[in-house]
């Protein structure tokens, strides 16, 4: 049977897994799932239509489930789904979808939600995701694996950031970053490359050089970016790496693209 201590307070219909640990002055609400191994410290509020996956901790005043800060929510049903081995600090909250966004939020495998973290509703966070202290994520964001977003930082709704990318801290982002792009101000622009990330992350001696010559073509020549795209599929044809930035600069978006501190390349 589940762990669950005396003063907390699990309804009856919530679906909890034989390891589960609860601990004291929790609340798990009727549509709640806790999978294998899942621990709530203590004064932990899990509500809605939220799945929470195997392995992962939730800390003391962490509330997850809760319905949207979006006037537009009506109390429609919507889901929140929260992957395996997170790590949910003190004072996290997380918010289910809405109708019209999709009407899901989902948070990958392995992540690291630092204090007093917010991700709203419709937010799509993929795997190994760590963002620090305080971090906010607005609606409708969509972030990449192993992305990192520093102290203090700001995220506009409707923003994607790219995998391996690095947010400076208590930097206020309201256009895309790229993948293995480092962005750092307010309003943020990008400073190069994440190279500490990438090296922490295996990335050959080969796929570095060949991402830093093709960022130097795609910011820091004259002309239009995306003509400067196709010259780089031309030059890096087969080079992974690349080819996922280019896809990224491709990609639909809603809040164009954020470019270097320096004039020169337009992003249109």
């Amino acid at each position: 049977m589940p762990s669950v201590h005396p003063s907390a307070i699990v309804d009856p219909a919530a679906n909890l897994a034989d390891d589960v640990t609860v601990g004291p002055f929790c609340t798990v609400g009727a549509e709640v799932t806790l999978e294998a191994g899942v621990t709530l410290l203590s004064h932990v509020v899990v509500d809605g239509r939220t799945r929470v996956g195997s392995g992962t901790r939730i800390y003391p005043f962490a509330t997850v489930g809760l319905p949207p800060q979006d006037l537009k929510f009506k109390g429609e049903k919507t889901d929140l789904v929260i992957g395996a081995n997170n790590v949910v600090r003190e004072h996290v909250t997380m918010n289910p979808g809405t109708e019209g966004g999709g009407g899901l939020t989902r948070i990958g495998d392995g992540g690291l939600f630092m204090v007093g973290c917010h991700v709203a509703h419709d937010c799509h966070i993929g795997d190994g995701v760590i963002l620090a202290n305080n971090v906010l994520l607005a609606g409708h964001i969509h972030i990449d694996d192993h992305a990192i977003l520093g102290g203090g930082s700001a995220v506009h709704q409707f923003v994607r950031i790219g995998k391996h990318a690095m947010v400076g801290g208590v930097s206020g982002v309201e256009t895309d970053v790229i993948p293995f792009g480092s962005v750092m101000g307010n309003r943020a622009r990008l400073h190069g490359l994440n190279l500490i990330g990438l090296k922490r992350r295996g990335f050959s001696r080969e796929e570095i050089q060949a991402l830093r010559s093709a960022y130097r073509m795609l910011f820091e020549e004259d002309g239009v970016i995306a003509d400067r795209a196709e010259e780089v599929a031309a030059s890096f044809d087969g080079v992974a790496p690349v080819m996922e930035v280019l896809a990224f600069i491709r990609g639909k978006s809603d809040r164009g693209l954020c470019g270097p501190a320096h004039p020169g390349t337009e992003l249109a």
